[in-house]
């Protein structure tokens, strides 16, 4: 899986997909017609119209095959990567065909489509991954935001039990590799945290582009190694070599900002039960919090230095 040349964006290579009583309209904009629907507590997305796609390799492309059964979660992104990777946007038809290109493990052995080919090309996920990217192009996607998401999903390809155009030997092959490397990628870069503050963990041990320097040496080694070292692990994912880099350094540099977020996020969730469990406890903790941080605040301001 190699970076080309960037490729000429042909937003037209979008068009209206139809209805089951309308075709296709290579001259009309896609339609894009939504109806919330909550399956099992959670929000999905039907469609009214269908989506054309016509594809440098593998020709025209319709999503979704049936109207009727055919659902969407929109951009599938964690809630915690949303300011990252919003729900919708600019690539949000590139996202509704990939989700149409990649049809469930079950629907795949029951020989079930979920997108048309006008050429009867069958279309694997790792397929279904490279042309959401390139669709995303034709949509304006900035180059930087489409590698990241085709990254992304090339992991989920990896660890899906969907047809993959290879082995299964081959695929745990890459399976090893992936996590193998993002799991160093991440004690790699918790190592270089605490060797920034000259902090020691049990289990942690010092980096030496980082150790007995300077602050700003060890911040300028810790940037360098942010990308040297996860540069390095994605040669061991063979072919999906630029997923291994762009994913794992994006992994590298954001590590600390997930762990933030991680932790707001479960404070949030905390917050909530607790406020829906046991109110009056809630509204006692949150007063002491607030007690608690104005006087820390006082002491702070009118200390004497």
């Amino acid at each position: 899986m190699e970076i080309s040349d960037p490729l000429t964006p042909k937003p037209r290579n979008f068009y209206d997909g139809g209805t089951d009583t309308v075709g296709p309209d290579r001259g009309e904009d896609p339609r894009i017609q939504l109806e919330r629907v909550v399956v099992d507590g959670m929000e999905q997305f039907t469609m009214a119209r269908r989506i054309a796609y016509d594809d440098r390799e593998v020709g025209e492309l319709l999503v979704p095959d049936d109207l009727t059964t055919f659902q969407t979660d929109l951009t599938s992104v964690p809630a915690l990567m949303t300011w990252l990777v919003p729900k919708t946007g600019e690539h949000l038809p590139a996202a509704l065909l990939h989700d149409g290109l990649i049809a469930s493990a079950d629907e795949e052995r029951r020989g079930i489509r979920t997108y048309r080919s006008t050429n009867n090309v069958t279309v694997n996920r790792v397929e279904a991954d490279r042309i959401f990217r390139d669709a995303m192009a034709d949509r304006g996607t900035g180059l930087v935001r489409r590698w990241l998401i085709w990254s992304a999903v090339t992991l989920g390809t990896m660890f899906s039990n969907n047809d993959v155009g290879m082995s299964r030997a081959r695929q745990w092959r890459y399976r090893i590799a992936i996590a193998g490397s993002l799991l160093v990628v991440v004690y790699v870069g918790l190592c270089a945290t605490l060797a920034l503050f000259d902090a020691q963990w049990p289990g942690f041990v010092g980096v030496p582009w980082m150790d007995d320097r300077r602050w700003y040496y060890r911040l300028l080694g810790g940037a360098g190694g942010a990308i040297t070292v996860p540069f390095v692990l994605g040669f061991t994912w063979g072919r999906f070599r630029v997923a291994g880099w762009v994913g794992g350094i994006a992994v590298s540099l954001l590590i600390h900002v997930m762990i933030f977020l991680l932790l707001l996020t479960l404070l949030y969730q905390v917050s909530e039960w607790l406020t829906r469990k046991a109110p009056r406890a809630a509204l006692g903790i949150f007063a002491g919090v607030l007690v608690a941080a104005v006087v820390v605040f006082l002491w702070m301001t009118f200390r004497q230095r």
